[in-house]
């Protein structure tokens, strides 16, 4: 797709002329902007009809390539519904949530009751071209490394190795290949109104159902403590019929995988230890 390779600045010029030129495309009226995320830029519009819908423009990245394509085989299930895609420019017209509020500011066994109902109606088979759980896994074994050492080696080497290892495992042992949102926290699941919540922000990936805990087991916003952690484990698995030693794997490989962009580093460290000490 067109812009692929754009520097974060480079983007984020361009992002003036691109809201004007999708406005035109789509005959939107556009409103306020909500708080601009690290990949993306979204704003309130309103189409001819006097319909309410959101602009999104997505900085080109790897992750995102096929958000539009994960939303398009949901079709609004659980999820927001996508109302028109422009490939080119990264950008998306999605129905609007209202009133909006995330679900990180619901109590945390509520949130976590909303997130086990909502993953196995994200679970679905689709023929589409999505990127692949296994692949994703070799583009860590390979980033992984070249992090630690730019990070200052911020845990023991032994750590990484076992990790690597798992994640090796784990690729080349998976069960059923289902859509998945590998980053459903809860800060991406919005109230709305044509269902209570809606999930946004797919980074879509094919691969086994075990892996979609990763991101809810170590949403501490949900709560950071050994406790919170294995709670949240242990709910997830059971309710959901997953293998839980599969998915502490999942959980400390995506988990080591993305923690060194994050400013948590810390936090996710003492995750994945708990969780390798939970299934020694």
């Amino acid at each position: 797709m067109a812009g692929a390779g754009l520097t974060h600045g480079d983007w984020l010029e361009r992002v003036p002329d691109l809201l004007t030129e999708c406005a035109e495309e789509w005959s939107l009226r556009l409103g306020e902007p909500y708080q601009q995320g690290a990949a993306g830029y979204a704003v309130r519009a309103l189409r001819e009809d006097g319909a309410p819908v959101v602009l999104k423009l997505i900085y080109p990245h790897r992750e995102a390539e096929h958000e539009a394509e994960a939303l398009r085989v949901w079709d609004g299930d659980g999820a927001v519904e996508l109302l028109a895609h422009d490939a080119d420019r990264w950008a998306m017209l999605l129905e609007r949530c209202d009133p909006g509020t995330v679900l990180a500011h619901a109590d945390p066994d509520t949130a976590l009751d909303v997130l086990i109902e909502l993953l196995p109606r994200l679970w679905c088979r689709t023929d589409a071209a999505f990127h692949s759980l296994e692949g994703e896994v070799a583009w860590w074994l390979e980033e992984i490394p070249a992090e630690w050492e730019r990070t200052g080696q911020p845990f023991e080497r032994e750590l990484l190795d076992d990790t690597a290892e798992t994640l090796r495992m784990l690729a080349t042992s998976q069960g059923e290949q289902v859509l998945l949102h590998q980053d459903l926290h809860t800060d991406n699941v919005l109230a709305a109104r044509r269902e209570p919540w809606l999930v946004i922000d797919p980074k879509p990936l094919v691969g086994e159902r075990e892996f979609s805990v990763a991101p809810i087991v170590r949403d501490y916003v949900l709560g950071h403590s050994r406790d919170d952690v294995l709670r949240r484990l242990d709910r997830l698995t059971a309710e959901l019929g997953l293998d839980r030693d599969r998915a502490i794997g999942w959980t400390v490989g995506q988990t080591m995988a993305w923690m060194f962009e994050s400013t948590q580093l810390r936090k996710h460290l003492e995750t994945i230890r708990w969780l390798l000490e939970a299934r020694a």
